[in-house]
């Protein structure tokens, strides 16, 4: 009995150890000390010199951009492209935006409405027939206040062998129909951050549009803006890959270990978007007013909404809402660390990107964003 005691005892002691290790040493992450008199250009070279060391040390591998009125700062790369660190990034490598794709799917639907296709406040069962919330509109989706509980990937799980491949944003339509588990709350009463909100705006679109949200994001958005590097990109789009793609991999110790889609990979909407540096100067512009959506309409993404008791969701349409003129979103999936932040009243943009399932990720965004925020 005292052996075992002792070898749990052992055991406890060791987790104790490696949890010490991870969060004191391995995970720790430095700050940016930047001098009081520093000038503009010496606090962007503070942020070059950090990033660089960072990926030195095998803590950050992606790029960043710094952008005022559209034109770059400071845009850079550091590290390579997937797990086998022969290519290096390049300001033209599309990385996977994880859930900063929100706001992609927000401007898709956005862009249906000025095509005439569909209205955001109207109900969804109006465009997906068999969705069971009747009074459930476009815009709660978009602004995540309708309720509609957010869980596409627990059913998507649960139904795995009814599938006949990747989970598509069809399956998802059909799961969250014949579930139709109770709803969280009534529309426009509570803000709850769902990713099953945004695959079903990207069903909406392929409703109306009568084609794949691949392809509608593609022809009424990226190729018109010009944004050659973006495009959404799953387990089902008719190419296995595409120039230019980064893949995400796991970096511990110096051994990188590639991480592969599985087949929830097949949907879009909450994810599934890449871009690269070099783009999101482009995305900034369009944000900023475009020959593709009204003004007056593109605006209402960055309205804070209004619920019950006097109080107020700062999510807008796929952006975070941080007082009048500051909108940011981060994301994170199969190894993407995202975050993109806006200052429409400076005109400044802050883009962060890694592959590399990086744990410091926020820790870092939070560093460099403070140097941003700093810009006069």
């Amino acid at each position: 009995m005292k052996i075992l005691l002792y070898v749990i005892l052992a055991l406890v002691l060791i987790a104790v150890a490696l949890l010490a290790w991870f969060f004191l040493i391995y995970a720790r992450t430095p700050g940016i000390d930047l001098p009081a008199t520093a000038s503009e250009k010496e606090k962007l070279d503070y942020v070059d010199n950090y990033l660089s060391k960072l990926q030195e040390e095998g803590k950050f591998n992606g790029a960043v951009l710094f952008a005022r009125n559209h034109e770059p700062l400071l845009m850079k790369t550091y590290g390579f492209t997937d797990a086998w660190r022969k290519e290096t990034l390049t300001t033209n490598s599309s990385f996977r935006l994880a859930s900063v794709s929100k706001q992609f799917t927000a401007a898709g639907i956005l862009r249906a409405q000025e095509l005439g296709l569909l209205n955001i406040d109207r109900h969804v069962a109006d465009y997906l027939k068999t969705f069971p919330y009747p009074t459930v509109t476009i815009r709660h989706l978009l602004n995540q206040t309708g309720g509609v509980p957010d869980n596409y990937m627990r059913l998507a799980q649960e139904n795995v062998e009814s599938l006949k491949g990747p989970l598509s944003i069809n399956d998802v339509v059909r799961l969250v129909a014949e579930e139709a588990e109770t709803p969280k709350h009534a529309p426009g009463e509570v803000f709850t951050y769902s990713n099953t909100n945004y695959v079903l705006l990207a069903g909406i679109i392929e409703a109306v549009s009568q084609q794949s949200f691949e392809a509608f994001m593609n022809e009424e958005l990226f190729q018109p803006l010009g944004m050659k590097q973006t495009r959404v990109w799953n387990l089902l789009s008719p190419d296995e890959t595409f120039p230019g793609k980064t893949e995400g991999f796991r970096l511990i110790g110096g051994q990188a270990r590639a991480l592969k889609p599985d087949f929830i990979d097949g949907v879009a909407g909450d994810g599934a978007v890449f871009s690269s540096i070099s783009d999101f100067l482009i995305w900034d512009r369009f944000w900023s007013g475009n020959d593709l959506i009204d003004n007056e309409l593109l605006q209402l993404a960055f309205q804070p909404v209004n619920l019950p008791g006097q109080k107020i969701s700062y999510y807008g349409f796929g952006w975070l809402i941080d007082k009048k003129d500051f909108h940011w979103h981060n994301g994170s999936w199969l190894g993407a660390g995202t975050y993109v932040g806006r200052n429409a009243e400076k005109g400044t943009l802050l883009v962060l990107l890694d592959n590399s399932e990086n744990v410091r990720m926020d820790d870092i965004a939070r560093e460099v964003g403070k140097v941003w925020r700093g810009l006069d």
